[in-house]
């Protein structure tokens, strides 16, 4: 993981300084690994790239990227390039991509295609979104009952290379209707004047054009199976669906789910919100920001008149106000470490907002252990340096509660502001400071003034 993300920098320092020569040796090495370096730079520099790579390579890594970077891709090209790219492609792939580009461009590249190529891809297109229609591609190999394996094995070599998969031929009569599947090896190992029909396992699986994709996936994935065939209402068979793509609609599926949970599309939201306060008028990131930290301030204030209350407390002890840093930048530090911690989960979909309970109680015991641990150490180290034990119990807990409700407040305080429309991104680091920053004061003198007896 550390090896690819040095690649995505040194192709994207590479780009930035103009050393477009090196950029295209590098990319045109892997295309695999230059389909994952492209699908993870910024979207100006996607097309740039992808421009460096031999024609060759650029389809294999264009049939790579996801549908939303191809489409940054379609955008960056010409209308010659990218529907020269766009006929290439399966057309399972082309229907997908059509869902992705604007009515206009779409229009454009459908305007490209042969006449067969563009029957075939209006035909996919005539299936409801969503559905296994969009998603399977009509290049599979069908075979007749009536034919020799010899006959097969021929049909196999001459149209093999177009279908997405040899693996299994399903067999059809002349009405299209499926009425078998056999397998590549099945044919292979038999005699060359064996029947297909006596080969052929007539017990196929099958699932219809108007099934949801997500329902397919899963079958596909529970069966095993390389493929899947595609039938209409009539039980003719039309197309397959290959295992590859119903992974990628179980990996969109997951995805979906984990930020629905939120009660909200969230991906789309927080993508929205990220782009207006990194691309969006002046006003807008004021408005966004301004309001937490107004909030900050006011803590702030608060926090300083706080300490002002305690003034007895800090006379009669000099020392004291010589770790008040130390407790509040230790608890600031806890804070954002734990809001960090959560908002890269949530986005990841490791964190299961219907059991947030569960990892609140997790960073809270994480939160403990940390403040236990810091405390002993800035506790014994207070006791060093001011030669006095009672310093030392209050500093040692003080960072020991301090860092426990630092720890608890960076993963409620983000959930909450979630929870009300907010930008946590913007709201949650500026709310936790304040509230850390008040209660580690308080506790820290009230726990001065037990110790040391000064009340």
């Amino acid at each position: 993981m550390l090896r690819i993300q040095e690649d995505i920098n040194k192709v994207e320092e590479l780009l930035q300084e103009g050393k477009l020569e090196e950029a295209k040796k590098f990319l045109n090495q892997n295309p695999t690994r230059a389909a994952h370096i492209i699908d993870h730079l910024p979207f100006p520099l996607m097309g740039a790239a992808f421009r460096l790579l031999s024609k060759n390579n650029a389809l294999e890594v264009f049939e790579e990227l996801e549908p939303e970077d191809q489409t940054q891709i379609v955008n960056s090209l010409g209308l010659e390039e990218a529907s020269q790219m766009f006929s290439k492609i399966p057309p399972d792939d082309q229907v997908q991509l059509l869902d992705e580009v604007p009515a206009k461009v779409a229009k454009k590249l459908l305007s490209g295609l042969e006449k067969d190529e563009l029957q075939v891809a209006m035909s996919l297109l005539g299936y409801p979104r969503g559905s296994a229609g969009r998603l399977m591609t009509p290049n599979y190999l069908s075979l007749k009952k009536e034919m020799k394996v010899s006959e097969a094995l021929v049909k196999i070599r001459k149209k093999g290379l177009t279908t997405e998969t040899i693996y299994y031929c399903y067999v059809t009569d002349n009405e299209r209707h499926l009425e078998g599947v056999v397998s590549l090896r099945n044919l292979v190992v038999s005699e060359t004047d064996e029947k297909v029909g006596n080969l052929m396992d007539p017990e196929v699986i099958a699932v219809n054009t108007h099934e949801k994709q997500e329902v397919v996936a899963r079958l596909l994935g529970e069966l095993d199976f390389l493929a899947i065939p595609v039938v209409d209402h009539e039980k003719r068979l039309v197309g397959i669906i290959t295992v590859d793509d119903a992974m990628d609609v179980l990996e969109r599926e997951e995805t979906i789910t984990t930020y629905s949970s939120v009660g909200v599309t969230l991906a789309e939201q927080e993508g929205m919100r990220s782009l207006r306060l990194i691309e969006g008028p002046l006003y807008h990131s004021l408005k966004v920001r301004l309001p937490f930290l107004a909030i900050t301030l006011i803590a702030g204030m608060i926090a300083g008149r706080l300490i002002g209350a305690f003034e007895e407390t800090l006379e009669a002890v000099v020392a004291l106000a010589f770790f008040i840093p130390v407790i509040m930048d230790m608890g600031g530090n806890v804070g954002t470490q734990s809001s960090t911690i959560f908002a890269r989960a949530l986005a990841l979909g490791q964190i299961k907002i219907n059991s947030f309970l569960q990892y609140l109680l997790r960073e809270s015991l994480v939160g403990l252990t940390l403040g236990a641990l810091v405390g002993l150490g800035g506790g014994f180290f207070a006791f060093v340096w001011q030669q006095s034990a009672a310093i030392g119990w209050v500093v040692g807990l003080s960072l020991c509660f301090t860092v426990l409700l630092a720890s608890i407040l960076g993963f409620l305080i983000p959930r909450l502001v979630l929870a009300m429309g907010f930008d946590q991104a913007a709201g949650s680091v500026p709310i936790i400071t304040s509230i850390k920053d008040m209660s580690g004061i308080l506790i820290y003198f009230l726990l001065a003034n037990i110790f040391l007896g000064i009340i």
